[in-house]
């Protein structure tokens, strides 16, 4: 594993996401976390009316979209065509929300990209994330995005340490990546591409892609 596998082109297709502007010129999907609301309020005013309603101050919902009564959205956010946020969501703001994405029930996404087709359909927390297409968190799955002693968050990798001069970070899901229920991904966690992580698993540090990680340390190659 290097420092190479966890750069954007390696873990998205941007052709599976509204936002792929915002990830030009950068080399770590992280560094789109500062940008992601100013680059909503610009994206959201370029939107065409004819498929896009704006229903408040910067929150932009595709025609298509389904919203359940009880969702609460705080701009900015924009939610994506044929994309389905269900009862009692909570979109704190600061978040892109992809075609065909599921958003579920007590769900919250706060300062988030989730590109087409994610699933965090059952009591997630997904902050200051970029989850990859057809990402998917099982159910009590959360995003922990600061550190307890509230330093600075620094991805591990195998042989590497990256500093990202950044306060909350929770994590980088490359594209299919399958998050087991209950499991918690720590401040700086980046999973590689077509992953899976055990359902309870405390996930820190590279997951490299295609692999399987069971616990801490044992982390195996997809046969």
């Amino acid at each position: 594993m290097s420092m190479e596998s966890i750069r954007i082109e390696n873990m998205y297709d941007l052709n599976e996401t509204i936002a792929a502007e915002i990830f030009e010129g950068k080399t770590y999907p992280w560094e789109v976390l500062p940008l992601i609301k100013e680059f909503i309020v610009k994206l959201g005013n370029a939107l065409d009316p004819a498929e896009y309603d704006k229903i408040g101050e910067d929150i932009w919902v595709a025609k298509s979209a389904k919203i359940a009564p009880t969702v609460a959205l705080n701009g900015p956010c924009i939610i994506g065509k044929d994309a389905e946020v269900r009862q009692c969501a909570f979109i704190r703001g600061s978040a892109i929300v992809g075609e065909g994405a599921v958003v579920g029930n007590s769900t919250e996404l706060k300062n988030v990209i989730l590109f087409n087709k994610v699933q965090v359909p059952h009591y997630n927390y997904v902050g200051d994330s970029v989850l990859g297409y057809k990402a998917h968190m099982g159910a009590g799955s959360i995003t922990s995005n600061v550190k307890s002693d509230k330093n600075l968050v620094v991805v591990h990798g195998d042989g590497f340490d990256i500093e990202t001069g950044m306060k909350k970070f929770g994590a980088m899901l490359g594209d299919n990546v399958e998050v087991g229920c209950n499991s918690v991904l720590n401040p700086g966690t980046v999973i590689g591409r077509e992953s899976n992580v055990y359902p309870l698993s405390s996930v820190r540090g590279v997951v490299p892609e295609r692999s399987i990680f069971k616990k801490q340390g044992d982390v195996v190659a997809k046969r």
